[in-house]
């Protein structure tokens, strides 16, 4: 218990910012302010990234890359975040990326964008309380450690979906938005995945090459146990003439809203009817092998394979442009692949567990 005692003591003082008798939990309205103090605070410290760009904090193996670009459809309607010293936690890292779709689709995003980290946050928060209390909890077991942060992503995805419907200012009705994050939590990754996104680790295998592992589940409504609860709950799934192999959700009696993916915030035209926001949360432990994930929208995936995107990253000289080199990737693969479909929003994260110098020798020793 004593790695645990002394991660539930930093977390208590990192939600010193609240002052007064609220600002212990969470769970109430202090606890909110709180998580909202934190990440002004580290914003001010640059920490947190929601544009294209690198972030890579004093100190920190981890180094992030992100880009997004516009496609053809309208305004760019992905967004991210990287987030490190996730809850003050020198070990943490939060990443996340959004892919909006319907007319207010942008705003969807960005709006979950915002309230899922201090969210989770403030339902982990009151999990590690929880947990205090029981002696039997070990929470040097990574798999104890997961089922709090799966029960905190579980309990912040149904808050998040319950506020987006009562949002006063924007209309979620016919708009909606995927979600995929993960935490890092030392060598412990846990990912949460809402939509049709993708996470993909690139690791090294016995003869040095760079393969890929796929970890996470593109949620779309063909899918066997999605369409059998899309058609239990009375919707429907079907390819129109003219988009064959792309399956799509609809409502019982009218050709609408012909959504691409199963899971999703927002949408409630379709909610009852078997679109569900519940995420699917997985977990894998790190090892000096794994050297970095890649995030990324269905506009990477649509048309660039996981081994084709772990080779552009792995191959690009400079990481800080690795994140851009695969979106620029993909933005050539949809002209040469898809012409005459105008182009998705393309936009992708790349985590890299090790330094440099780190990643080199490790190389080095494989071989």
């Amino acid at each position: 218990m004593g790695h645990f005692s002394n991660m539930f003591n930093g977390l208590a003082r990192s939600f010193s910012f609240k002052k007064g008798r609220n600002s212990g939990s969470l769970g109430d309205e202090g606890g909110q302010e709180a998580a909202k103090a934190m990440i002004k605070d580290a914003k001010k410290k640059d920490l947190i990234l929601c544009t294209s760009g690198v972030l890579n904090a004093e100190g920190s193996d981890t180094f992030a890359s992100v880009f997004s670009k516009k496609g053809e459809k309208g305004v760019n309607q992905d967004c991210c975040i990287v987030w490190e010293e996730f809850g003050c936690q020198e070990d943490m890292v939060f990443c996340g990326i959004f892919d909006g779709h319907g007319p207010w689709g942008h705003f969807v995003a960005k709006t979950v964008r915002e309230s899922l980290p201090p969210s989770l946050l403030c339902h982990w928060q009151q999990g590690l309380a929880q947990a205090f209390l029981d002696p039997e909890l070990d929470l040097d077991k990574k798999h104890q450690r997961f089922d709090i942060w799966k029960h905190s992503y579980l309990r912040t995805c149904a808050a998040i979906d319950h506020e987006l419907e009562q949002h006063r200012k924007i209309d979620t009705f016919y708009s909606g938005t995927t979600a995929l994050s993960i935490v890092k939590q030392g060598e412990l990754v846990v990912l949460a995945n809402v939509g049709d996104s993708r996470a993909v680790l690139a690791t090294t295998s016995d003869d040095g090459s760079i393969v890929p592992v796929q970890l996470t589940v593109d949620f779309k409504p063909n899918l066997p146990q999605e369409a059998e609860r899309i058609i239990q709950c009375n919707g429907r799934v079907f390819c129109l003439s003219d988009e064959p192999g792309v399956h799509r959700v609809w409502l019982p009696n009218e050709e609408s809203p012909g959504l691409a993916m199963s899971r999703a915030f927002g949408d409630y035209c379709i909610k009852e009817f078997g679109l569900i926001s519940v995420p699917e949360v997985t977990h894998r432990s790190i090892t000096s092998r794994d050297q970095f994930i890649i995030l990324a929208t269905d506009g990477v995936w649509d048309v660039v394979t996981n081994q084709e995107a772990v080779e552009i990253v792995s191959s690009t000289p400079d990481r800080a442009k690795s994140s851009k080199r695969l979106v620029e990737c993909a933005v050539r693969a949809w002209k040469r692949k898809r012409r005459g479909i105008a182009m998705d929003d393309i936009s992708a994260i790349c985590l890299f567990f090790h330094s440099s110098s780190e990643q080199d020798d490790h190389l080095v020793s494989t071989l």
